[in-house]
């Protein structure tokens, strides 16, 4: 397959370049053409079965000019396309040497030679060439894309708020939302450092640029508590209901520990009631039932659990029940439970936590930055999505 993409690619080329020829040689008679020795060199490489070096041979001969440059273009992203980035540079570096070239192809091959530099990971290279062909109207928006890109993989966040704010600017389309990610990550870095407070203050641009974001509050609510903050904690939790209530299963044990570190239980069961009735969820569930059968004991909890799955049926939830269920039971009907609690716990291996709705990337890993399509805020917990 590979050697008939590469007798095509040579086909092409030697098309193109025996068009110019001819066109050049004005005084050539009818009975006598006389071939350059690269084109036969080429050739017989083509004849032993080596396209690779016949395609490299025939490139370096082909002379660029108004006939033949869109043939290099097209060449070079074949190449790129392929995963063969170095000849896709060579072929594009070959065009922008050319003192005589028009400048609206020089700056076509300038761009392809930064998308080959970013397909082939050497980011310093690419991003010096989309900043330099950033102002030329055509390629602004795919260059700010691509340094979006460049600065993702880098961890560059300062830079990379910078392009997404241009990139809304010239597209007018926000990028809020993805901005308000970048200050989270810059949050998480200061945290690393022991930096709280400008971890704070990160957190608050980033509520600022999107209060529907859930990372932020999560970030913020343990900084909180880490702190001894509590009340405060237990404030960014509850936001999230506002913000996306499918996120809610990740501030519950939070909002538990914070609960319990004031000694209020009895509010945190209050409050889950009510989340429960608008946004039924199993974390919500566990967390009662285990609140339950403390004050009230196994069988009163199992019972809860019991009239939810009723409800709602789901493994995780019939999962919670049989574990509920077993301290009750004796015999035959223990091992029976027994069976179906290693069922259900196959089941729930098999089954991922969060799943991407643009993509369907799934796992067990929370990831903010799909790592599938790549986009932001796209990841969520699969409830939501059985729901």
């Amino acid at each position: 397959m590979s050697g008939i993409w590469l007798l095509l690619v040579f086909a092409a080329l030697a098309s193109a370049w025996y068009l110019g020829y001819q066109a050049r040689q004005k005084r050539m008679t009818e009975q006598k053409i006389n071939l350059p020795r690269d084109y036969l060199v080429g050739l017989n490489f083509l004849l032993n079965e080596e396209p690779d070096k016949a395609v490299d041979v025939f490139i370096k001969m082909l002379e660029v000019d108004s006939d033949t440059v869109e043939t290099h273009l097209a060449v070079g992203k074949l190449f790129r396309r392929r995963g063969e980035v170095d000849r896709a540079i060579r072929i594009h570096q070959n065009l922008i040497a050319r003192p005589q070239l028009d400048k609206v192809y020089r700056e076509q091959s300038l761009f392809e030679l930064g998308q080959d530099y970013l397909s082939a990971g050497v980011l310093d290279r690419a991003e010096r060439v989309f900043l330099e062909v950033l102002n030329i109207k055509e390629y602004s928006v795919p260059a700010l894309r691509a340094l979006l890109d460049i600065y993702q993989q880098e961890k560059a966040w300062e830079n990379a708020i910078q392009m997404a704010n241009k990139l809304a600017i010239v597209t007018r389309v926000s990028t809020q939302s993805m901005v308000a990610h970048y200050y989270c990550e810059l949050a998480e870095a200061a945290l690393a450092k022991g930096q709280h407070e400008q971890a704070s203050q990160y957190l608050k641009n980033a509520l600022n640029m999107d209060d529907k974001c859930v990372r932020a509050s999560l970030v913020l609510a343990k900084i909180e508590m880490n702190k001894g903050d509590h009340k405060s904690a237990i404030t960014s939790l509850k936001r999230i209901k506002s913000q996306n209530p499918d996120f809610l299963s990740e501030a519950i044990d939070s909002l538990a520990s914070c609960y319990e570190a004031l000694n209020e239980e009895e509010k945190l069961v209050t409050y889950l009631m009510q989340i429960l009735q608008e946004y039924p969820r199993i974390p919500v569930v566990l967390i009662l039932s285990e609140r339950i059968r403390r004050w009230k004991g196994d069988k009163v909890a199992a019972n809860f659990v019991a009239d939810y799955v009723r409800r709602y049926p789901s493994i995780r939830g019939l999962h919670l029940f049989i574990n509920l269920y077993l301290s009750n039971t004796e015999g035959r009907a223990r091992e029976d439970l027994l069976i179906l609690q290693n069922l259900t716990k196959k089941l729930l291996a098999d089954k991922p936590d969060y799943q991407c709705v643009s993509c369907g990337f799934s796992g067990k890993s929370l990831h903010w930055h799909c790592p599938g399509c790549k986009k932001w805020n796209s990841v969520q917990p699969v409830h939501s999505l059985d729901g």
